[in-house]
């Protein structure tokens, strides 16, 4: 009884988090002083010349009727609902037409998804290793150089470090492309070389800029668990100070970490929506970027909605894993 009404509670939450969301993700875009069918017609006449002020009005009617503009607030929220969140059908992108949004969507996902979960969990591992050695071991020169470099680059923003790379890397010794350039056909060996030079810096500044907050939180939860009584106590019995941090001190100090890592994908996804502007890099990030400088309102919403589906999905799934490895859970 006690883990379905844990479940229950969180399934209930993600529904909230994901309503609120993609109910903020409708209002927004419609805030925006632009409009997008105006665009459209500008863009169109800038490339044929401009139409006669009749067929001009013609056409903005056409336009906003075929992509639902022309329905009240409350009908175009109704029908995003049903279509966009329930069966994912966005319709048209505006700066992209006739092709549908989802297509483009679902054609970038795959790029920023494997930069998120590739970062966060070298982050995390890396991170967790190295903050339970300097809190565990605290009074180790090394510890304190760890712990001071942790400390160093935590609060550095995202794109100062992408801009770092992109200038010493990219354009001062040309290890790596500036810009994302992938070429070949999908898996092909060319495609997979282009792929990985691509996304290299992109990958360093998320996993520079996360470590910093691991290394942190690892530490002080390592220097907490190693003056409980249980781990003295197993000092007072002479076991060894590598077993005891292995099996007394890790063991303690991972369980919150990994309720951390399910709350860290919100920040890495908006860490990874700077990077990939900066690099031009092919993922959601960039897409939505440009969907909101074309005011494509199928675009931003499709976009935005299917990162909050996928990121909320994720935190929900390490929440109900949570039970089954940290027995204080199932407890409370």
């Amino acid at each position: 009884m006690k883990v379905f009404k844990y479940v229950l509670i969180r399934v209930l939450m993600w529904v909230l988090t994901v309503w609120i969301g993609v109910t903020l993700i409708f209002l927004i875009p419609r805030l925006m002083p632009s409009d997008p069918v105006q665009n459209m017609i500008m863009m169109m006449e800038h490339q044929a010349g401009p139409m006669p002020a009749e067929e001009r009005e013609a056409m903005i009617a056409q336009m906003r009727m075929q992509f639902g503009l022309d329905e009240s607030l409350w009908g175009q929220y109704t029908f995003f609902i049903t279509n966009g969140v329930l069966r994912l059908d966005f319709g048209p992108s505006l700066m992209n037409f006739p092709t549908p949004a989802r297509d483009i969507i679902f054609r970038n996902l795959p790029y920023t998804f494997g930069l998120m979960l590739t970062s966060l969990i070298l982050a995390w591992t890396i991170g967790n290793i190295i903050g339970l050695r300097a809190g565990f071991r605290k009074n180790r020169l090394s510890s304190k150089i760890m712990e001071s470099i942790a400390i160093f680059i935590y609060p550095i923003p995202v794109f100062i470090v992408a801009l770092f790379f992109q200038i010493i890397l990219g354009f001062m010794l040309g290890i790596f492309p500036l810009t994302a350039i992938i070429f070949g056909d999908p898996w092909s060996a060319q495609w997979i070389s282009g792929l990985l030079r691509a996304a290299a810096m992109p990958l360093m500044s998320l996993f520079v800029v996360g470590i910093g907050w691991w290394i942190i939180s690892m530490k002080s939860l390592s220097m907490a668990t190693a003056q409980e009584d249980f781990v003295m106590f197993a000092r007072y019995r002479g076991i060894n100070e590598g077993v005891i941090g292995r099996k007394y001190v890790f063991r303690n100090t991972i369980l919150p970490q990994v309720t951390m890592l399910g709350l860290q994908m919100g920040a890495v996804f908006g860490g990874s929506v700077i990077v990939e502007n900066v690099f031009s890099f092919p993922g959601v990030g960039r897409l939505m970027v440009a969907a909101v400088g074309a005011s494509d309102y199928n675009m931003i919403m499709g976009s935005a909605t299917i990162s909050i589906l996928a990121v909320t999905t994720a935190t929900l799934i390490v929440d109900l894993i949570l039970p089954f490895i940290d027995p204080r859970v199932r407890r409370s």
